[in-house]
């Protein structure tokens, strides 16, 4: 009889591993309490960027420096709400430790460039093999800068990703307007990642990944995982909130935020934190962009979506249950309008949609991915942070080859969660 594996989580991580499982014959049942890529999911609001160039740690020497500014400024682009500190403070010692030495975010670069480094022609494949193609647009991604001096103060950065193999064309002023015209003129450097791609839609895109899973024999229960069941040491079953238990042999946690309980019934404490993210985006906007930007006083990804112009980014720190700060929303469209000046006095509130979401971050900046280490039955696959759309297809391909015993492709033993003993 083939194994019969339980996917609990059904974002994009879980729907690419479900995928790579019933590639390899196994029988699957996906657990997902909402909608697969529903409003509730980090995979529905993202900045749909698909980027080889991802793999900068969000942690950088010198990052300490800045700590105080976090705390006082509410709107800046990394906050933490005081309400939170006191439960943060391991978490964020942790974080800072993480991007201390150049040695250490170099590590972390080569262990996200491994998941990263053929991203977008796996999700090419992935959504052509589930109907969904349209969704999935290489085109390149551009980073937007005032002048080169800008540029430079950011060389740490893009000499890891030189490091690890990622080109760039620069664009000069004049290159730059003819390329992306709408840009305010404050901006007067390009790098154009040619191999960068995003995606039209992700949370219709996770859908159809589900979609096509359930397709090739997933059975897909909308109901909530609540923990496990275990027989001579051996796991039998996933527990289900108001449901029998789902009787299995294997399971793959891939629930996002809601990991963390579920990966400490498994034995693993790992310290899992959201790092909430906002976007807006403008229904039927006055311009259109030739491909995806990121303004460099912004640090968000702006991005044409099938739902309109897409804002993404900034990071708060908060608990989880804590309600939305929808100021956050409003700089990231102050930043917008200010980028592109024809936008300006054209946005009305009718056409605006807003969203806020949980990044399942760890403070080391790398997934965890693996076995877990009390069972030889649970396996791991979460805490992507800002690059689950990104290393969903990576990490699915990895899940799949330890579950059914194959010697992945990518070692693994550096994404575990035994790595926060």
């Amino acid at each position: 009889m083939s194994r019969h594996v339980v996917v609990i989580g059904a974002g994009i991580v879980g729907a690419c591993t479900a995928v790579e499982l019933l590639r390899s014959g196994c029988r699957v049942t996906i657990l997902e309490a909402g909608e697969a890529g529903g409003r509730q999911a980090a995979s529905f609001g993202n900045g749909a960027w698909i980027s080889p160039a991802s793999i900068v740690p969000m942690s950088m020497p010198g990052l300490w420096r800045k700590v105080p500014g976090f705390l006082l400024d509410p709107l800046g682009p990394l906050t933490v709400r005081w309400t939170a500190l006191p439960g943060l403070a391991s978490w964020l010692m942790r974080f800072l430790k993480a991007g201390s030495s150049v040695a250490r975010v170099e590590r972390t670069a080569r262990l996200l460039s491994a998941l990263l480094a053929d991203a977008p022609a796996r999700h090419k494949d992935l959504a052509d093999e589930a109907g969904a193609g349209h969704l999935i647009r290489q085109s390149g991604l551009l980073y937007a800068y005032p002048d080169r001096t800008a540029f430079e103060a950011e060389s740490l950065a893009w000499r890891l990703r030189r490091d690890n193999g990622v080109a760039w064309s620069e664009l000069e002023e004049t290159e730059l307007r003819a390329f992306e015209p709408s840009l305010g003129p404050q901006y007067r450097l390009g790098i154009l990642v040619g191999e960068g791609a995003h995606c039209l839609d992700p949370g219709a895109y996770v859908a159809a990944l589900v979609a096509h899973a359930v397709s090739r024999g997933a059975r897909l229960v909308k109901a909530q995982a609540t923990g496990f069941v275990f027989d001579a040491g051996r796991l039998s079953g996933v527990k289900v909130a108001g449901r029998e238990t789902i009787a299995c042999d294997t399971a793959v946690l891939a629930a996002g935020i809601g990991s963390r309980s579920l990966a400490r019934q498994a034995g693993d404490s790992v310290p899992l934190v959201s790092e909430r993210g906002y976007h807006v985006e403008i229904r039927d906007p006055a311009m259109t962009l030739a491909v995806p930007v990121m303004p460099s006083d912004g640090k968000m990804g702006i991005t044409m979506t099938e739902g309109g112009q897409r804002a993404a980014g900034q990071v708060e720190l908060a608990a989880v249950e804590a309600a939305p700060d929808w100021r956050r929303a409003d700089v990231l469209l102050d930043h917008l309008k200010r980028a592109f000046p024809p936008l300006a006095g054209t946005v009305r509130p009718d056409s605006l949609g807003r969203w806020m979401g949980h990044r399942p971050s760890t403070p080391d900046g790398l997934p965890v991915i693996g076995r877990s280490t009390a069972s030889a039955d649970i396996f791991h696959a979460f805490g992507h942070g800002h690059v689950g759309l990104a290393a969903g297809p990576a990490t699915g391909r990895i899940v799949a080859d330890i579950v059914c015993g194959r010697a992945p492709a990518i070692p693994v033993e550096p994404y575990r969660a035994a790595r926060f003993r």
